[in-house]
């Protein structure tokens, strides 16, 4: 029998293990790094088109963008060599594309910033030699003024032309000016020679924008064309393929799960029946003997016997749903505690504190000449505003983790309010606190923040002016969290639509205290408008049935009252918790 039931646990582990084995989050953090790597590869792009028009001033940008991209290339595929998968070959293949993409585009890139430095030169300079031959023709002699005239009009055709060619290159445009340029130069023996001289230079930056803006153009169209996204589609492909075949062999070992579970399930029910027939049996015994028994003495004392263990059963039933209560509230609460410590340590994880690190190292290394490497050495120069930028960031990281750790005190002090709470079931006394509910409300939401956010629900605040009231913080807080995070589970299933939770915070009839949470979810059947509140009672397959019902004592214990209405299934619910305006005095 020992051994019956080892090998029946054994395949049970094995079937749900190989339900589980499917690279799910390996997976998702390739997909991440493929989409990192799109929108840095487009945010290239477009800093060469701002580098082209002039929007950028310098080329770091660029520089930047591209030891960016080699790094998470770099991370990609350490990733994959760390990974299982069952087409290694082929993602190895598609990160090999990739790379040589980038690579071929860098090269690109770089020869796109050398002849667009030279083109922005010379578009900088023809305003200025313009104005040069303009001077120089100014001081020509009566004799030369008509020819020199005649040559400033055309300078200043070219200077705009050659201004208008930079932003909409076309080759009637270039034409144009290669014409222009030609009559120009055409006639410049009749001129004075220092006239002439700054015709030629000029000439010579309008020649200069004519043959870099072409070429500028062409590398332009070479970037845009270099298949760095689509290799990235490729291999997003490959692990999308992969991963859907890994998925069917999960669904398929699901499905032999569920046939050994049914089994399973259906041994339970044998052994269960055999076991009641026993019991039966035992019963049946009992009460023979119970007939049998005359002695009144020994029935009274079996019935005082009797009388105690339903006094003991009763007590261990009410201390059990108080400690369920206790726990459901405060596994809300602990989703909200793990949001706030995954941001404090994502952000001590991501700390520019390395930076400072490598700062003060370089300040070191010329503390002999200090003084000239800051002042003339290049990276000297820049470490002042970089020793800015870490403080700013570290302030900033401050500012982050000092607002999250507030976040954490809240919730570990919601913690110990609800077992202060829960206390109260056995004497303790309530604490009754001025709340303004609008922000007790915003506590609840923050505290189901993650959940919300995981499953993309949609958030309407309908507040109105209320008054500062004297509530028992921790049982509103927590009714307010279940309420919540029902309205969230109840749109976990549906498809379509939108999900949305509507929240409305009012006075009712002037005494009453109302908040109301709507969701747009799977509904209530209208037999169950009342049952929901039950304990035990539930709807959903992962549920209590424990959060409801000790909403609802809560609120009853407070002088107030919740309610459930919905229209039916498909068509959302809204729960409503209605307090009396002095708490104090209806508890009391």
């Amino acid at each position: 029998m020992a051994a019956a039931t080892a090998i029946l646990m054994s395949v049970l582990v094995f079937l749900y293990d190989k339900t589980q084995s499917f690279g799910g989050p390996d997976y998702f953090e390739n997909v991440v790094l493929l989409r990192h790597l799109k929108q840095l590869d487009a945010e290239w792009e477009l800093d060469v088109m701002k580098s082209k028009v002039g929007i950028n001033t310098h080329y770091d940008p660029l520089a930047d963008s591209l030891i960016e991209l080699n790094r998470l290339l770099e991370k990609l595929k350490a990733d994959m060599g760390t990974q299982k998968h069952a087409d290694a070959a082929a993602l190895a293949e598609g990160h090999a594309a990739l790379f040589r993409a980038i690579q071929e585009k860098s090269v690109l890139i770089e020869q796109f910033k050398s002849n667009n430095a030279v083109l922005r030169n010379s578009l900088a300079f023809l305003p200025t030699a313009a104005t040069d031959v303009e001077q120089s023709v100014g001081q020509t002699s009566e004799s030369a003024q008509s020819a020199a005239r005649r040559a400033l009009i055309s300078v200043n055709k070219l200077l705009l032309a050659s201004l208008l060619y930079s932003q909409s290159a076309s080759d009637d445009k270039g034409s144009e000016i290669q014409a222009e340029l030609s009559q120009l130069e055409a006639g410049l023996h009749v001129l004075p020679s220092d006239v002439r001289e700054r015709l030629e230079i000029f000439g010579a930056h309008v020649r200069t924008i004519l043959r870099e803006q072409k070429v500028v153009n062409q590398l332009l169209g070479s970037i845009t064309v270099v298949p760095t996204a689509t290799r990235i589609d490729e291999l997003n492909n490959t692990l999308s393929a992969e991963q859907q075949r890994a998925t069917i062999q999960s669904g398929q070992y699901r499905g032999y799960l569920l046939i050994f579970s049914a089994v399973m399930v259906a041994l339970l029910l044998y052994a269960a029946i055999r076991l009641v027939r026993s019991h039966a049996v035992i019963n049946r015994v009992n009460e023979e003997l119970q007939d049998a028994n005359e002695n009144l003495e020994q029935r009274v004392q079996e019935l005082h016997q009797t009388q105690s263990e339903l006094v003991a059963t009763a007590r261990q039933a009410g201390m059990a749903e108080m400690a369920t209560n206790v726990l459901h509230n405060v596994g809300n609460i602990l989703n909200s505690v793990n949001v706030s410590a995954d941001l404090v340590g994502s952000t001590l994880r991501t700390s520019r504190t390395h930076g400072l690190t490598r700062a003060v190292q370089l300040m070191n290394e010329h503390a002999a000449d200090l003084g000239d490497f800051l002042t003339r050495d290049d990276k000297g120069k820049m470490l002042p505003d970089y020793l800015s930028g870490i403080a700013r960031a570290l302030t900033q990281e401050q500012q982050d983790m000092l607002k999250e750790l507030g976040h954490l005190t809240r919730s570990i002090d919601h913690i110990k309010d609800v077992v202060a709470t829960q206390q109260s079931y056995a004497g303790v006394s309530s604490i009754i606190v001025p709340v303004q509910i609008c922000d007790l409300v915003e506590d609840a939401l923050r505290m189901n923040g993650g959940a919300l956010a995981r499953h993309q629900v949609t958030v309407v605040k309908e507040f109105a002016q209320v008054p500062v009231v004297r509530l028992d913080r921790a049982r509103v807080l927590q009714i307010l969290v279940n309420l919540i995070s029902n309205a969230k589970n109840a749109m976990a299933g549906m498809t379509g639509g939108s999900h949305r939770i509507t929240l409305r915070v009012d006075v009712a009839a002037g005494s009453s205290l109302r908040v109301s949470v709507r969701d747009e979810g799977e509904g209530i059947m209208e037999e169950n408008l009342t049952r929901i509140f039950a304990h035990g009672f539930t709807t959903r397959k992962a549920g209590h049935g424990f959060g409801l019902h000790s909403c609802a004592l809560a609120a009853r214990q407070m002088g107030g009252a919740l309610t459930a209405l919905s229209d039916g299934p498909g068509k959302g619910a809204t729960f409503t918790l209605v307090l009396p305006i002095d708490a104090v005095q209806a508890e009391s």
